[in-house]
Formats: structure tokens, C-alpha cells, sequence
């Protein structure tokens, strides 16, 4: 009976990172073959359509918190919290690895595909390659890691609820703030979380067997 209970969502876990992995392909794919440039153009002219002070104030605003100072300190209070306060060490080791895992392959795979960002219209401006998206990428695996540590304990449903409520909508928000700003394509935020799924669920998969095998040693 335990077994199976364990086995199911391992499982689980490592199809969906299969998924994510052969999606983030054929989006790959596509772009090499300047096969999405419409998908790209629809999703842009609607979202920079809804242009306002008031939108771009707040886009800002997601697109800062999900880059430079704000991230490295976010990180930091979150490690803080987990080692001081709850003691969860294996904890932070897990969060400090998919966070530093998923800035190392976004690195990698911006210089393996070498994708130049938009050049329309730009609200702001932005230096690098472009495909996969690396705030899109770092909102993804970091809020999606932080949300997976923290269902545990949160003793109660409504509270976990808006866990994932909050989660994803910094992580959506994140990425409709860059296309917004004109600074990626939708294709480029659309295979970061593709890949930051692969990547987070793999890194779950691999957490829990390692603290299965903590708790029987």
C-alpha cells in the first residue's frame, strides 16, 4: 500500500518533466524555423494594446522584483528563514539548487540558441539574448520551489490555496511583464516555463527520493 503511494507521484513527476522537456523542443524548433513569428505577433499586439500609465507602472514593477537586487534578496531572506527559523537544512540545500540549476541553464541555453530580443516597441530597455526568457525562468523555478517547501506548513486548505494563488500569479505576472515592456517574445517567456517545469520537477523528484532515503538511513 505504501509503495504505491510513493510510486504514483514520482511518477507523475517525471512525465510532467518529460513533457515540459519535449514541448520546450518543438517550441525550439519552431523558432528556428521562424515558424511562430505569428503565434509571437497575436499575443504581442493584444498585450501591448492594453497599454496604460497605470499597466505600465504596475509591469514595471513585476519585471523589477523579478530580476537583480530584488531577487538575490528575496533568495537570501527566504534561505534566512529556512535555516534560522525553521531549521530545514536539507531545505535550503534543495531551494539554493534549483535556483542556482535554473540560472546556469538559462545561461546555457541563451547562448546555445542566440536569439535576439524584439526591436518594435520597447517600454524599456534590455542587454542579452533573448529565448528562454530569465526572469520568466527564475519567477517559475524560484515561486514554484518556495510554494512546494511551504505546502507543508501551511496547516490549513484556504491557506494553501492562496499559496498557489500568490505563486502563480507573481509567476504570470513576471512573464506578461516582459512581454509587455517589449523586451521578449511570448515564445521566449512560454519555453522559459516550459523548461523551469522540466527542471522543477525534476528537482522535486529527485528531493523527495532523497529525503525517502534520509528518513530509512
Amino acid at each position: 500500500m505504501s509503495t504505491t503511494k510513493i510510486t504514483r507521484p514520482v511518477s507523475a513527476l517525471l512525465l510532467t518533466s518529460i513533457v515540459c522537456a519535449i514541448l520546450f523542443g518543438l517550441i525550439a524548433t519552431a523558432i528556428g524555423n521562424l515558424r511562430i513569428e505569428g503565434f509571437d505577433h497575436t499575443i504581442i499586439t493584444f498585450i501591448q494594446g492594453l497599454e496604460s500609465p497605470l499597466l505600465t507602472s504596475l509591469m514595471k514593477f513585476f519585471t523589477w522584483i523579478g530580476g537583480g537586487i530584488p531577487v538575490a534578496t528575496i533568495t537570501l531572506l527566504t534561505m534566512v528563514v529556512l535555516y534560522v527559523f525553521l531549521r530545514h537544512r536539507k531545505e535550503l540545500i534543495f531551494l539554493s539548487l534549483v535556483v542556482v540549476g535554473s540560472a546556469l541553464i538559462n545561461s546555457v541555453l541563451k547562448l546555445v540558441f542566440s536569439r535576439s530580443r524584439p526591436t518594435v516597441y520597447r517600454i524599456i530597455e534590455a542587454t542579452g539574448y533573448s529565448f528562454p526568457s530569465g526572469h520568466s525562468m527564475f519567477a517559475f523555478s524560484f515561486y514554484g520551489v518556495l510554494a512546494f517547501l511551504l505546502w507543508r506548513h501551511v496547516p490549513v486548505t484556504w491557506g494553501r490555496v492562496l499559496l498557489i494563488i500568490f505563486s502563480s500569479l507573481f509567476i504570470l505576472l513576471i512573464g506578461i511583464s516582459r512581454i509587455y515592456l517589449g523586451v521578449h517574445y511570448p515564445s521566449d517567456v512560454l519555453g522559459a516555463y516550459l523548461m523551469s517545469g522540466c527542471w522543477l520537477t525534476c528537482s522535486i523528484w529527485w528531493y523527495q527520493r532523497w529525503m525517502k532515503r534520509g528518513t530509512y538511513e
